[in-house]
């Protein structure tokens, strides 16, 4: 596996920070997690759009722009020889010392990981996940703003410890205010009346990728209306349907919430269409990776 650091492709024992970067030390960055299909990286342009975003939220300045980082990503694939890939894109604030002041950090680190990934089985997707609503709360906007992708991610990984504990796949995460905001790493959906339901963004989420995509084909695809709504729990309960989202996840059912079985306990007939109309859809669209490789944008 080949690994880029800094413009530089290196094997993956010798792919190497120092100890005194401040991504490291402090989890100082950002980051990306993107998806390859069929020989084209899916939604791109939108997921540098959000890095770059959530760089400018932290006063964080990428020393490379992105033409050159979507170069650099494009090379790191196609050097690893992947047309189904996971990517990393990852920025830190640097190597610094053991203080705090950002300023001692010269320039930010960039690397780019390429590997496969297989986040669920395939049966997950046919049986549903189980979720539970954390005790924790999401982070609020004026601690640090949910729209930004940082490398501290101690909130969403206590919460699906919680999960993992109490036997459940996923953990839901409310606000502050007591509304659902998002899973531990996936934007959540529920399907009632013929109608879509989703957390709007100022609820204090993060705006997922594949939550826009979904919307899009739910509504262009399928004719539903899709509503960005705050709710409770309670709503999550009554749904006919609920399913989460998320670049490696993608789109997957959810059959139980705190103990209770949503529908009929299996992923829905809607979430099954919107599964088939999303792979189809990422399956064609996309960056392409190698030459000769078309992509419908």
């Amino acid at each position: 596996m080949k690994i880029h650091i800094d413009g530089r492709l290196y094997e993956k024992e010798d792919a190497k920070v120092s100890v005194f970067d401040h991504g490291l030390l402090y989890g100082d960055g950002v980051f990306e997690g993107i998806r390859a299909y069929n020989g084209r990286v899916f939604c791109l342009r939108e997921h540098l759009a959000r890095l770059f975003n959530s760089a400018k939220g932290i006063h964080l300045e990428i020393p490379q722009s992105k033409a050159e980082i979507e170069s650099a990503l494009l090379d790191t694939v196609r050097a690893n020889r992947l047309k189904d890939a996971y990517i990393r894109l990852v920025v830190t604030r640097g190597t610094g010392d053991l203080g705090l002041d950002p300023r001692k950090c010269k320039r930010a680190t960039v690397i780019i990981i390429a590997d496969k990934i297989a986040l669920y089985p395939e049966k997950v997707y046919e049986k549903g996940l189980t979720l539970i609503t954390s005790s924790l709360r999401r982070m609020s906007p004026d601690q640090l703003s949910p729209s930004i992708k940082s490398l501290n991610y101690l909130n969403n990984i206590l919460a699906r410890a919680e999960a993992t504990r109490a036997g459940a796949d996923e953990a839901i995460l409310l606000n502050q205010q007591g509304y659902v905001a998002e899973c531990s790493g996936d934007n959540i959906f529920f399907l009632r009346d013929n109608k879509a339901y989703t957390p709007p963004v100022s609820s204090g989420i993060l705006e997922g990728v594949t939550r826009n995509v979904v919307m899009k084909l739910i509504r262009e695809q399928l004719g539903i209306e899709v509503r960005e709504e705050l709710f409770t729990c309670f709503e999550l309960y009554r749904a006919e349907e609920a399913f989460v989202t998320g670049t490696g996840a993608e789109v997957i059912g959810v059959t139980k919430i705190d103990g209770r079985e949503i529908g009929h306990g299996a992923a829905g007939p809607l979430t099954k269409r919107i599964i088939e109309l999303f792979r189809k859809y990422a399956s064609q669209n996309g960056t392409p990776i190698y030459k000769g490789a078309g992509a419908a944008r």
